[in-house]
């Protein structure tokens, strides 16, 4: 997709983080515009959950700023950083539902938390979420009754509730079979593009980060940060990174390969 020139809706700027004295990620900088599907990419304890997790606001940097649509979400507190975390929606690996509820339950609780809408409105936008992902049918249905793929949907749902304009997407179409999983690629895009929600979305799947993100952000646990972005098909066939290139196309390293 080709995004106009125009002001970043995510930026992160100067970002080092971790957990207790372990720097995961150092001085991490990148933007995201609006309307773009962006994964961040790389190979396991590179950073991208710590990098997500910072974005969202669940873990606090070490230093750095991040903007989200240009509010500081590290430096804001009380009703400020309420309102900027109501602003975007989060669907996790796991989808993250509550056994105990009903698909339009879930779906339910944003709006019960950050409007003031009642009961029957609720309910009538939660239904039309349930809708748009392809749940019609299955609001009544518990966690425990639904599919992978239909789970994934639901916590989808729920991310898109109070009507974001940014989702983060934590491995979307991790564990699904390979149909089911193109499925969530198909409406991801189609949510992208028919609404124009921006995605950042944390993954290690090649085959939904070819079929649907614009740009991506590929982090090594080595450099402790970015060291290649851009569009995806680009980056797998450029043979200049000997990280970035094998990682694409599942070979070993160059100097890994001259030893066979």
């Amino acid at each position: 997709m080709t995004v106009e020139k125009s002001e970043p809706i995510v930026r992160v700027e100067g970002l080092t983080a971790g957990y207790d004295r372990t720097v995961v990620l150092q001085d991490v900088s990148f933007e995201v515009y609006p309307g773009q599907i962006v994964a961040v990419l790389g190979g396991s304890g590179c950073g991208k959950s710590t990098l997500l997790n910072a974005m969202i606001g669940l873990l606090e940097p070490m230093t750095g700023r991040i903007w989200i649509e240009g509010q500081d979400i590290v430096s804001a507190d009380g009703l400020q950083r309420d309102r900027i975390m109501a602003s975007f929606g989060v669907a996790f690996q796991s989808g993250a539902l509550f056994g105990s509820m009903t698909a339009l339950e879930n779906v339910a609780l944003p709006l019960e938390e950050f409007t003031d809408l009642p009961p029957e409105a609720v309910e009538w936008i939660a239904a039309i979420k349930l809708g748009l992902v392809g749940l019609e049918g299955f609001e009544h249905y518990k966690p425990s009754a639904l599919s992978g793929g239909m789970r994934k949907r639901a916590a989808l749902a729920r991310a898109m509730a109070l009507d974001p304009r940014i989702l983060f997407l934590d491995e979307p179409s991790a564990g699904l079979d390979p149909i089911t999983a193109g499925q969530l690629d198909e409406l991801i895009l189609q949510l992208s593009r028919t609404l124009g929600v921006t995605c950042v979305m944390v993954t290690h799947e090649l085959a939904s980060v070819m079929a649907v993100a614009d740009r991506v952000l590929f982090l090594d646990k080595a450099a402790k940060g970015i060291i290649a972005q851009g569009p995806p098909q680009d980056l797998s066939l450029d043979r200049s990174n000997p990280r970035v290139w094998p990682f694409f196309h599942r070979t070993p390293r160059e100097k890994e390969i001259a030893k066979t």
